[in-house]
């Protein structure tokens, strides 16, 4: 039996796409196929104009990768299509003719943060922390890199890819541009996003789908770039250096 969920709830115009892993909301790769599915049919939706992504509870936002399926990982071509499960979150959000709005309450970690970078605007509480730790597990942040990349920059994504131990803070997050608004409380975050989609959907469709073209101009060769940096993850996970440090984190 699967553990964990993807739920979709469609009201007023508004798809929320809701996730949920009871190991702070972690990612192994049957709930990253279910978040492109969930994300693909709401993009094909034509009563549905924004899409709302979250995780459930009241903790972390995202986790990142499955550290349990990690451990299995074996050979390459299982290494690679297990990266891959991001590669085709971040290209679905890409592809998507809707909006994608993200509901960050809290911590962000790997992964985390490149669905964050993905989504077209994001906003958080105060204890959304981020954290690049893909390279203290012998990997780095490969996959995502080009979303955050393109969200915070490249010196700003460089010192969260090597300073893999350091959280940043969701004000430094705000200001590198990850964030659009960061609130005091998941009570403010959630009144904020209400007032805000109701406003946003009686703008005009068409408008709102050419501006996410617009915004995604120059990234048409996600694909095949996407693949390939699964490709460099799938390798490393491989390596003694990762298999041990994620054996660590596990026991700790």
């Amino acid at each position: 039996m699967s553990i964990g969920h993807v739920t979709s709830t469609y009201n007023n115009c508004i798809t929320t796409i809701e996730f949920f892993h009871p190991a702070h909301n972690s990612l192994p790769g049957n709930l990253l196929a279910e978040l492109v599915s969930h994300i693909e049919q709401a993009g094909k939706d034509d009563q549905s104009l924004l899409i709302v992504l979250k995780s459930a509870g009241d903790r972390s936002f995202c986790a990142g990768a499955s550290f349990t399926e990690l451990t299995q990982i074996d050979d390459y071509n299982t290494g690679k299509s297990f990266f891959m499960g991001f590669a085709n979150v971040i290209n679905a959000i890409r592809k998507c003719p809707k909006i994608v709005i993200g509901r960050v309450h809290g911590k962000a970690v790997g992964g985390g943060v490149g669905l964050a970078a993905a989504c077209d605007y994001s906003m958080a509480t105060k204890y959304a922390s981020v954290r690049l730790s893909e390279l203290a597990v012998g990997i780095g942040p490969f996959v995502i890199g080009p979303a955050v990349e393109r969200k915070i920059g490249v010196s700003a994504f460089s010192h969260m890819a090597i300073n893999a131990n350091e959280w940043q803070t969701a004000e430094w997050a705000k200001h590198k541009g990850l964030f659009t608004e960061v609130f005091e409380s998941t009570e403010q975050l959630d009144a904020y996003i209400e007032h805000f989609t109701t406003d946003l959907i009686t703008k005009n469709p068409e408008a709102l789908a050419l501006l996410k073209k617009v915004f995604w101009e120059g990234t048409e060769h996600w694909d095949k770039l996407l693949e390939e940096r699964a490709g460099m993850s799938g390798q490393l996970i491989l390596s003694d250096f990762a298999k041990n440090a994620i054996k660590a984190f596990l026991s700790a």
